[in-house]
């Protein structure tokens, strides 16, 4: 198995679903808490039109909602966009506090042996973990792809 990191911010969609079908992605793992995005110009992976897309291109769609990030550790993160004046569309990196909240109270309770077992169950291939941000670093994503690198020895390619 492999895996892949995608964000939707600053693509088209035609651009973010060319990226999942040119990696040749069979299942897609939706890590958002909320699994919807504000305004029209990212309507596109709201929920239902998403995993409709997703359908019809043959990929696999999977909530994996035991690494959403919840509300109270978002909100370090929004504290310190807001400390820096940076907006979440344009953050580069996580804050130390938010990466430290995240692997204590989300990855350390994770169980990641049974879902890699049901990725194999599945027969699942070529895996993308996905959530907005555009750079996998700025992403909880980037969190669970070191994990799955470092720990299980996964290959990881952030699109």
């Amino acid at each position: 198995m492999e895996f892949f990191t995608i964000g939707v911010y600053n693509s088209t969609e035609q651009e973010f679903f060319d990226k999942l079908t040119e990696n040749r992605i069979d299942t897609f793992c939706d890590i958002r808490q909320r699994r919807g995005v504000r305004g029209a110009k990212y309507a596109f992976v709201n929920s239902t039109r998403l995993q409709a897309t997703l359908n019809e291109l043959g990929i696999k769609y999977e909530y994996v909602a035991g690494l959403a990030t919840p509300v109270e550790i978002r909100e370090i993160q929004y504290n310190a966009d807001h400390q820096k004046k940076e907006l979440k569309r344009e953050r580069k990196h996580l804050a130390p506090e938010f990466i430290a909240q995240y692997k204590e109270k989300v990855l350390d309770a994770f169980d990641f042996s049974g879902f890699i077992e049901n990725l194999k169950q599945a027969n699942a291939k070529r895996i993308s973990l996905f959530c907005v941000e555009e750079a996998a670093e700025a992403c909880h994503r980037s969190i669970v792809a070191r994990k799955l690198s470092e720990e299980y020895s996964f290959t990881i390619t952030n699109l």
